[in-house]
């Protein structure tokens, strides 16, 4: 019989041949053996089993039904009932011990993290190098390859390593794509449509592309030690509350220290392209993607599509208000925008925005990933 995917790290028990059922006019725990018989039987561990209950819904109160303390104690029984074959009963082994840290991949996709980041780092050395020397034609060669070559890096690192999506992203590229334009060109655009324009061409602030790029790394390993941690608490965990409890703490901390890490990247990005601005606007920005992509990582794309797709519509919605405003009658429309462009500049909008869209996306996430069930697409 040929070996089932490990989802959920070794740390159970061998299946054992089933156990009879307890005896008394009514067996609950039979019942629901039946209704989640493919789970049953496709499980490695309870802990997979529990898991499962949890995404149908069953919780620790409703497993008091079933005459067990916790999930985690009815999967754990549900585990030894599940019949196995005579043939799986006679060859079972032992599970072989857990399988050291594998140093070889974490250095694969370490390297291509920093791919992006080198990327865009070679082409604004390269146009800061070139100033006055190259045309306008061959500048803007250098910067389209170094575009492309960035986008295939972030390819290759999102394709590999904790921040792989098991499912497609679907829109959320899309979205992507729109918030890191603004990033670049957005404070200008601001700008010049609060003044009365947009009167001539935007200038482009590459810093946030390069900070964004070069923090793709720190993402990556943050992600990666929640996700070991998180399967660590989820084997030492023996209720759902006790693992939901456990994982909060560790999402706070993961999104903390990724902050410490941008936040430097940002303002030395910025500070090398001759800006003297805070980061603000990026850093929210990052948060978002890195909350988005955590998401997606353990099989959950659809709210960081719909937090990216929030701030795209605050973002765009800014512009058009104030253009909106200088027809008669709509006056009101713009004063929002102004009063906020006032109080904190042109950065204030994307701040707004991504900043919103990354608090919302923090709240869901410490609800979403103190599941047990979110863990099954992942592995440390």
């Amino acid at each position: 019989m040929g070996d089932r995917p490990a989802e959920i790290p070794p740390g159970g028990v061998p299946r054992k041949p089933a156990v009879p059922a307890r005896q008394g006019p009514a067996d609950p725990v039979k019942a629901l053996m039946r209704d989640h018989r493919a789970l049953c039987e496709r499980a490695v561990s309870p802990l997979e089993i529990a898991a499962g209950l949890e995404a149908h819904g069953l919780t620790d109160r409703t497993a008091a039904r079933y005459r067990h303390r916790d999930v985690f104690a009815l999967a754990e029984e549900l585990y030894a009932r599940t019949p196995v074959g005579p043939a799986e009963s006679a060859t079972a082994e032992p599970p072989p011990p857990p399988a050291g840290p594998d140093t070889g991949a974490r250095a694969g996709w370490t390297l291509l993290a920093l791919l992006p980041g080198a990327a865009c780092l070679a082409t604004a050395g390269l146009l800061r190098a070139t100033e006055g020397v190259l045309g306008g034609g061959a500048r803007a060669a250098v910067t389209v390859t170094g575009a492309l070559l960035a986008c295939l890096a972030l390819r290759l690192c999102l394709g590999r390593g904790p921040l792989r999506a098991p499912e497609g992203a679907g829109r959320a590229g899309t979205y992507a794509c729109w918030l890191l334009s603004f990033a670049v060109y957005g404070e200008e655009l601001i700008a010049q449509v609060v003044s009365g324009g947009p009167d001539g061409p935007w200038e482009a602030s590459p810093a946030p592309l390069l900070g964004l790029a070069a923090a793709l790394a720190p993402a990556a390993w943050c992600a990666h030690l929640f996700t070991v941690r998180a399967h660590r608490e989820l084997t030492a965990s023996r209720a759902l509350k006790e693992f939901g409890a456990g994982v909060r703490p560790l999402l706070l901390a993961a999104v903390a220290l990724f902050l410490c890490a941008l936040l430097p990247l940002l303002f030395l990005a910025d500070l090398g392209l001759g800006g003297n601005g805070t980061p603000v606007a990026a850093a929210a920005l990052g948060v978002l993607f890195f909350l988005a992509r955590l998401l997606a990582a353990h099989g959950l794309p659809e709210p960081g599509t719909v937090a990216l797709a929030a701030a795209c519509a605050v973002e765009a919605a800014a512009p058009a208000l104030v253009l909106a405003g200088r027809l008669p009658g709509l006056e009101p429309l713009a004063r929002p925008v102004h009063a906020l462009v006032t109080a904190g500049g042109p950065g204030a909008v994307p701040a707004l925005a991504c900043g919103a869209a990354a608090l919302g996306l923090l709240v869901h996430a410490c609800a979403a990933l103190s599941r047990a069930s979110a863990h099954t697409h992942t592995r440390p």
